[in-house]
C-alpha cells in the first residue's frame, strides 16, 4: 500500500467551497440523518468534493466538509486518509487503482504493478502527458476475476501486463474500451472448462435421492445422530412441562397433540401459534397476531368451551374478542378507506393531492405563537422529520392537534404517508393531555 498523505503545500488550493448546485445536493444528504447524526454524511460529502475538484481531495475541501458537519478537522482527515477511494494528490485523467491483496497478488497483480511502475513511474505521480496516475489499493471485491484494477469508476478484470497496456493505449487515444473481464468471461464463471450446472443429475432428482439414501443409512448404522427423523427425536426427547400444567381444568400436556390433531390443527398451525405467543411474551405485549388471537380465545376446559360457544351464539363479536383495541380497529378501517380512495389516483400524485382526496386540510398558523412552538416530538409517533413537516403545514402547538376532526386526521395521515397511524398512536388524545384541554 502507498502512504496516505496530503499533497504538498505547493499543490494545495488556497480555498474550497461547494458550487451552488453541489451545496444544495450536500444539504439534501445531511437532511437524511437525524439531529446530532450529521457526521454520517461525511463520506458522500467528501466524494462530491473530490468530484468537484477534478478527481482529488485537497486539504481545504476536507476542512470545509468538517466545518459543514460540525466535526473536528482531524476526524474528517482520518476518514479521507483511510479510504483509498479518496485521492489525496492530483490524479491523471485516468486514475488506475490496482488491487494488491492476496487473490490478485496470487494471480499476477505484481506483474501489473511492475509494468505500471516502468511506464508511469512511482505510484501517486501523474504521467507527463497528464493522462494517467496509479495507486495500489486494498481488495475491490472482484476476487473471482483476479487480477483486476479500477480505472476511474469502472472495473477491468482478468488483466495481464499486455492487455492492461493495450487498455491504456486505447484510453489515451480516445478509443472505446471493454469494461469487465478482458478475456471474455461472463460474470465470474470458471476460468477454463465451463461445466457449471451442466450435470443432468443436478436437476432430475437422482443426486438428491442418492444423498438422502446415504444420509439415512448412516443414521441407521449409528442408531442416532442427525439422520434420525424429526418424529423420532421428538418421541425420544423429554417434554417440558408448562408452568400452569398443574391446574385442575387443564388438559394433560401429553394429550394436547392428539386433541389438536383430532380437531384438525396441523403441526404447522400449532407451531405458528407457539411462535406468535412466544414473540409477544418476549416483547411484554399482548399477542396481536392471528395465531395469538386464536390462542387467547381458546377455552381452557371443555366446560369453559361450551360456555364460550353459547356466548358466541348469543353475542355478536366485538373488536376486543379478536385481541385488537378500538384504536387498532379504527386505524385498520382508516387504512382501508384511504387505500380505496387513492386507488384511482396516479401513483405520482403529490402528497397534497392524495390528502385532498380523503379529507380536509387543518387550518394552520403563519408562525408559532410568541415565536416558540411546542415540542411536538413529545407526542409518540412524531419524530424530528414529522415535526418539520407539521411545521410546514402551520401546525406548531399541541392544542392544534388536539382539535383535529376526523376529516383533518385523514388529511394529515395521508399527507404524511401513514394513514391510520394517528389513530393507532392516539395523537389527538396525547395532544389533549399535553395541552391541558382534557382527555
Amino acid at each position: 500500500m502507498a502512504n496516505r498523505r496530503l499533497a504538498p503545500a505547493a499543490e494545495q488550493p488556497a480555498s474550497f467551497a461547494f458550487s451552488p448546485e453541489n451545496a444544495e445536493w450536500a444539504k439534501g444528504q445531511i437532511e437524511k440523518y437525524p439531529e446530532g447524526r450529521q457526521a454520517s454524511a461525511v463520506i458522500p460529502l467528501l466524494w462530491k468534493a473530490q468530484e468537484q475538484n477534478g478527481g482529488w481531495l485537497p486539504q481545504k475541501a476536507i476542512e470545509a466538509v468538517a466545518d459543514q458537519l460540525g466535526m473536528p478537522h482531524i476526524r474528517v482527515l482520518e476518514v479521507a486518509t483511510f479510504y483509498t477511494m479518496f485521492a489525496l494528490e492530483p490524479v491523471g485523467r485516468y486514475w488506475i487503482q490496482v488491487c494488491g491483496t492476496v487473490p490478485c497478488d496470487s494471480c499476477g497483480s505484481r506483474e501489473l504493478k511492475q509494468m505500471l511502475h516502468k511506464r508511469l513511474g512511482p505510484p501517486g505521480h501523474v504521467s507527463p502527458d497528464g493522462n494517467f496516475s496509479w495507486l495500489e489499493v486494498e481488495c475491490l471485491g472482484a476476487c473471482c476475476n483476479a487480477p483486476m484494477a479500477q480505472i476511474n469508476h469502472d472495473y477491468f478484470e482478468d488483466l495481464t501486463p499486455e492487455n492492461l497496456g493495450k487498455l491504456m493505449d486505447d484510453l489515451a487515444a480516445g478509443r472505446p474500451v471493454k469494461v469487465g473481464s478482458q478475456t471474455g468471461r461472463v460474470s465470474s464463471e470458471p476460468k477454463d472448462a465451463v461445466n457449471t450446472l451442466q450435470d443432468p443429475t443436478l436437476f432430475d432428482g437422482s443426486r438428491v435421492g442418492a444423498w438422502r439414501k446415504r444420509f439415512e443409512e448412516a443414521g441407521k448404522a449409528s442408531g442416532d445422530g442427525e439422520a434420525a427423523s424429526t418424529e423420532q427425536r421428538a418421541a425420544s426427547e423429554p417434554k417440558v412441562a408448562r408452568p400452569d400444567a398443574g391446574r385442575a381444568d387443564e388438559r394433560p400436556a401429553a394429550d394436547a397433540p392428539a386433541q389438536r390433531a383430532a380437531a384438525g390443527e396441523t403441526p404447522v398451525k400449532a407451531a405458528d401459534r407457539a411462535d406468535a405467543a412466544e414473540n409477544a411474551s418476549d416483547k411484554g405485549e399482548p399477542d396481536r397476531s392471528p395465531a395469538g388471537r386464536v390462542a387467547a380465545a381458546e377455552p381452557a376446559s371443555a366446560e369453559a368451551g361450551a360456555q364460550s360457544s353459547l356466548k358466541r351464539d348469543a353475542v355478536p363479536p366485538q373488536p376486543e374478542a379478536s385481541g385488537a383495541s378500538e384504536a387498532e380497529v379504527a386505524a385498520e378501517a382508516e387504512e382501508a378507506r384511504v387505500a380505496k380512495a387513492l386507488a384511482d389516483l396516479p401513483k405520482d400524485a403529490s402528497p397534497e393531492r392524495k390528502a385532498d382526496a380523503v379529507g380536509t386540510r387543518p387550518a394552520g398558523l403563519d408562525a408559532a405563537r410568541a415565536g416558540t412552538p411546542d415540542d411536538l416530538t413529545r407526542i409518540k409517533g412524531i419524530g424530528p422529520g414529522n415535526e418539520r413537516r407539521l411545521h410546514g403545514l402551520g401546525i406548531y402547538h399541541f392544542d392544534q392537534i388536539a382539535g383535529w376532526t376526523r376529516p383533518e386526521i385523514a388529511w394529515v395521515g395521508t399527507y404524511l404517508a401513514f394513514p391510520g397511524r394517528i389513530d393507532r398512536e392516539d395523537w389527538v388524545g396525547q395532544a389533549k393531555t399535553l395541552s391541558g384541554t382534557g382527555k
